[in-house]
């Protein structure tokens, strides 16, 4: 039985060469984002715990970033993360269908709005 979630890297990954086209400190990332998202491949952490987590310098981690999300790898807007569906992929069939990140977004300070009211 798994407990917490569940975290999965597509093989395409690997197979496609994905991972031979990103540096050591891009794989670091991406992969420590899939295994720290939810469902829907969002994750809160924020750049000081990332980059102590990792031991990548929180100054250097702005740039590393940047290079997933330039790949299409994750999307990004602080303190949210967002793992998305590989390039070029067909997206498998999930719990309560996809969802686009600008929606989530809206979601999370629609939620965040009625908590304060």
């Amino acid at each position: 039985t798994l407990r917490d979630g569940f975290s999965w890297i597509d093989r395409r990954f690997v197979r496609d060469g994905l991972i031979d086209r990103l540096s050591s400190e891009e794989i670091l990332l991406y992969l420590f984002l899939v295994c720290v998202a939810d469902g829907r491949g969002l994750s809160y952490y924020g750049d000081r715990r990332v980059a102590a987590t990792l031991k990548i310098p929180e100054a250097h981690l702005e740039a590393v970033r940047h290079r997933l999300i330039e790949r299409g790898l994750v999307a990004y807007e602080a303190p949210l993360y967002q793992v998305l569906e590989l390039p070029g992929a067909t997206p498998p069939p999930r719990a309560g269908g996809m969802h686009r990140f600008g929606d989530i977004l809206r979601e999370v300070e629609a939620r965040r709005a009625k908590g304060s009211a």
